[in-house]
């Protein structure tokens, strides 16, 4: 047997064990506010692409269709999304956000600012960009691994890639 270096171990547990605990301490932090973080990112995801049909949102967002059903139910019980039918095609729901909805999401993006800020307490700047950089590389190793979805790249992934790309040019000059 070979064997295998520490970090080979440690490395996977570790990116695991931070997102499962990130995911309980945000699920707390977000309770006060009546909202669950699959609710958050349901409602977060609609904001960006307002009228997305309920069935392309499920696809994008790679949950069930009955899963993504009961969110959004929630979600227009709480008077934040409404669904429509398309003009089109009747039988196609379309789902938008309320303008209570955008008035809850500026305070929950704070919220979150705060959440972060408190995750990323005493880290060095440099290494957290050293340790983003590396995770979106190991993003783009396993994009690459599966069925060639790697070139459908989403616009946070163009984004943070030039992101990232910045912060370097930027430490190069310095």
């Amino acid at each position: 047997m070979v064997d295998q270096p520490d970090w080979d171990l440690r490395l996977g547990y570790l990116i695991h064990d931070v997102s499962r605990l990130r995911r309980m301490m945000f699920d707390r932090a977000l309770a006060p506010l009546g909202i669950t973080r699959s609710q958050w990112w349901v409602l977060a995801f609609i904001s960006r692409k307002d009228g997305l049909p309920q069935v392309q949102l499920a696809n994008e967002l790679d949950v069930g269709k009955v899963a993504v059903g009961a969110l959004i139910d929630r979600l227009e019980s709480s008077g934040f999304v409404i669904r429509q039918a398309d003009p089109v095609d009747r039988r196609v729901k379309r789902v938008y956000v309320t303008k209570q909805a955008r008035g809850f999401l500026e305070k929950l993006r704070k919220e979150t600012d705060k959440f972060n800020a408190k995750i990323v307490n005493g880290i060095d700047r440099k290494q957290l960009e050293d340790a983003s950089d590396a995770l979106l590389a190991m993003k783009h190793n396993l994009l690459a691994m599966s069925d060639g979805t790697v070139a459908n790249m989403s616009d946070d992934d163009e984004g943070e890639t030039q992101r990232s790309k910045t912060r370097k040019k930027r430490r190069a000059v310095a």
